[in-house]
């Protein structure tokens, strides 16, 4: 079986860059929070952080805290057939619960972390969907409080401190792949 791996994380600690360099090394992504623009384009709601949270909650209140992962193990299962798969966004303890299951040791959690006013400022300079620090304050706690975050976080396999540059944080990712017998790998910009 190919490997999976599950990058977690608070908003704005650089997930994107995580499965973006994974990507760029050949693994295929999938992006959990394209579950919730989904759902929302199907409504014919705008996409808004008030829209995103209401979505998010009412999916794991119809289908449980394990949702996501719910939705997305068949094309999951698919994808690791014939390739490496990279999961961008998995929330819950549920969730990996679920994934661990299905996939027992083929997947490995990734956690990258940053110091929230890094985060923050990351956040409000970003072009697709900037927060405020108000709005990403209100997203981190219903993150915690509604989507039973922290799982996933404090049970990572390995960790990332993202508060550097692109090259420390590919630096580490590399580390990581090396542990995992994969060999030093490099992204595109090498």
């Amino acid at each position: 079986m190919n490997k999976i791996i599950a990058i977690v994380g608070m908003c704005g600690v650089g997930k994107s860059v995580a499965c973006e360099f994974l990507e760029n090394i050949g693994y295929q992504k999938v992006y959990f929070g394209g579950v919730t623009m989904e759902k929302l384009k199907e409504e014919g709601l705008d996409v808004t952080p008030l829209n995103e949270k209401m979505m998010r909650e009412r999916l794991r209140s119809e289908l449980g805290m394990g949702a996501y992962a719910k939705v997305l193990l068949p094309k999951i299962k698919e994808l690791s057939k014939d390739t490496n798969v990279v999961l961008d966004g998995l929330y819950s303890w549920d969730e990996l619960k679920i994934l661990k299951d299905e996939f027992g040791d083929a997947i490995t959690v990734i956690c990258v972390i940053a110091d929230k006013f890094i985060r923050y400022e990351r956040l409000a300079k970003r072009d697709v969907r900037p927060f405020t620090n108000e709005e990403a304050m209100y997203r981190d706690i219903s993150e915690i409080e509604n989507l039973d975050k922290g799982g996933p976080i404090a049970y990572a396999d390995y960790y990332i401190l993202n508060n550097g540059s692109v090259e420390e944080f590919e630096v580490r990712l590399n580390e990581i792949l090396n542990n995992l017998n994969m060999g030093r790998v490099k992204s595109k910009k090498d």
